[in-house]
């Protein structure tokens, strides 16, 4: 049996939701663990931010950063807080630092209606923003907010430098993502570039010509695969409002400056905060090593921290992103974006319609479910029961055991009930004696092909999400 491959995750909580919508996160990993036996994650855990200022007095330490650059990609929570209100410095130059140190140049914001029922959530008209899906690549380490600061009482000036290396390393970033955006879409083979907007202001900025000439000379010689446009950047941020569905499945290629504003506006274009992760990567994604700092856009939320009312679906997306691009496991990345899809939507959209207060709560605070093949029989779990549906050939007391564990690292209420087609006395027993409460006769087709277990339990704010489908 050859080995498993082993990703190294450095996991970074932080402050206040922080650590809540992590746990949720992690329990992913967990679950593709269990399903892809020829992979393994392997964690190290510490502190960011507000919490490292209590501890270290400072908001990261460069044992922390040295980790980090030993690891393969950085899963990174939520910091900052009032409690750290005019503290130098902040918790959020923790941040700051930790991309700095990896030199994580490239920053990725998506900006995607997760599902229809979503849409109510923009303030944009559902007709114009129903089935928007584009990625904003904002370079991260250059430009005005790292140039050259002079600043007296009446004068103040940002030197706002970019080197032609810089855009031509992002430019193959932006052109990555997009092959990959593309081969996803509906146009994967419709004979189609991947489609690159560049966005510059190269009709009155020193800088934005050679941003545009550096892109253009990157893309006709290296990149000629993409179908590379251009628009000024402030134009494009008109167009991003007007008709969002315009860059569906294309990337926006911009600057520090312009990329802080046009991702800010996409954000805006959902209207949910709450769902929407983010990556800053320190490589070209299939190029290598591609490290990587993978994190929700919202901030700590310290009004709801400790009251299990965070949404984790921004961490848990901020997750397959890292699957995605750091470890190249793109049918996982897949399948846990189609299971927040299927979880988030309406139950006449065919979802389960489980959400948090943010999106429109509609089952208590439960969070999600979860559906995985446990090497026993397909599991599915939902804020209020685990199913289990036993294939033919599987010993009923392994499945038993299997179960109960289960029900056990998920918090359930001890004791579940057994349906079952063919149960007699002796299996009445047996399932019993792994804490059955009750047991019954089924004909139905949710237990024909087999035995299953439905074990009722208390999952308020423990359980999680990942493949609803077939299983990872």
């Amino acid at each position: 049996m050859s080995e498993s491959k082993v990703f190294r995750v450095l996991v970074l909580p932080g402050d206040h939701v922080g650590p809540e919508i992590m746990t949720e996160a992690l329990k992913v990993l967990d679950i593709i663990e269990t399903s892809r036996p020829d992979i393994r994650f392997e964690r190290d855990t510490d502190i960011v931010g507000g919490c490292s200022i209590d501890k270290h007095g400072t908001p990261v330490t460069d044992a922390v950063l040295e980790k980090a650059l030993a690891s393969d990609a950085v899963l990174f929570g939520s910091i900052g807080g009032p409690e750290w209100a005019g503290v130098e410095p902040t918790p959020e130059s923790g941040l700051l630092k930790l991309r700095q140190r990896l030199d994580a140049f490239a920053n990725l914001r998506p900006c995607e209606i997760l599902v229809p029922s979503l849409v109510s959530a923009s303030p944009i008209k559902a007709e114009l923003v129903a089935g928007t899906k584009f990625i904003v690549v904002r370079e991260n380490c250059g430009g005005a907010y790292f140039g050259k600061k002079e600043e007296s009482e009446d004068e103040a000036s940002d030197l706002w430098i970019y080197s032609r290396p810089e855009v031509e390393r992002l430019a193959r970033v932006s052109a990555a993502v997009a092959r990959i955006l593309h081969a996803s879409s509906e146009k994967a083979n419709d004979g189609s570039k991947p489609v690159v907007w560049s966005a510059d202001k190269a009709n009155v900025l020193a800088s934005g010509r050679l941003w545009r000439r550096a892109t253009t000379d990157i893309f006709n010689k290296e990149l000629t695969d993409i179908d590379l446009r251009y628009q000024l950047a402030d134009s494009l941020a008109m167009l991003m409002v007007l008709d969002p569905k315009r860059f569906n499945n294309s990337v926006i290629h911009t600057d520090n400056t312009f990329g802080d504003v046009l991702s800010d506006i996409s954000g805006g274009i959902t209207g949910t905060l709450g769902v929407l992760p983010s990556a800053s990567l320190a490589g070209v994604p299939g190029e290598g090593s591609c490290k990587g700092i993978y994190e929700p856009v919202h901030g700590s939320a310290p009004d709801i921290s400790g009251k299990n009312l965070a949404n984790p679906v921004a961490q848990i997306l901020s997750l397959a992103m890292m699957l995605r691009y750091s470890f190249l496991l793109e049918k996982e990345a897949d399948a846990i974006e189609q299971s927040v899809a299927k979880v988030l939507d309406t139950k006449e959209g065919g979802g389960l319609e489980i959400r948090t207060k943010d999106l429109g709560e509609r089952i208590n605070d439960a969070y999600v479910g979860l559906s995985f093949d446990g090497g026993y029989g397909q599991y599915v779990v939902t804020p209020q029961k685990i199913l289990v549906k036993i294939p033919d050939g599987i010993a009923f007391a392994q499945a038993a055991v299997a179960t109960d564990a289960l029900a056990t690292s998920y918090h359930a209420v001890v004791g579940f009930t057994v349906y079952g087609f063919d149960l007699n006395e002796d299996k009445f027993a047996q399932s019993k004696g792994y804490g059955a409460k009750d047991c019954f006769t089924s004909l139905d087709d949710a237990t024909n092909a087999g035995l299953a277990f439905d074990v009722v339990g208390d999952f308020f704010g423990h359980s999680t999400i990942t493949q609803l489908r077939s299983g990872l």
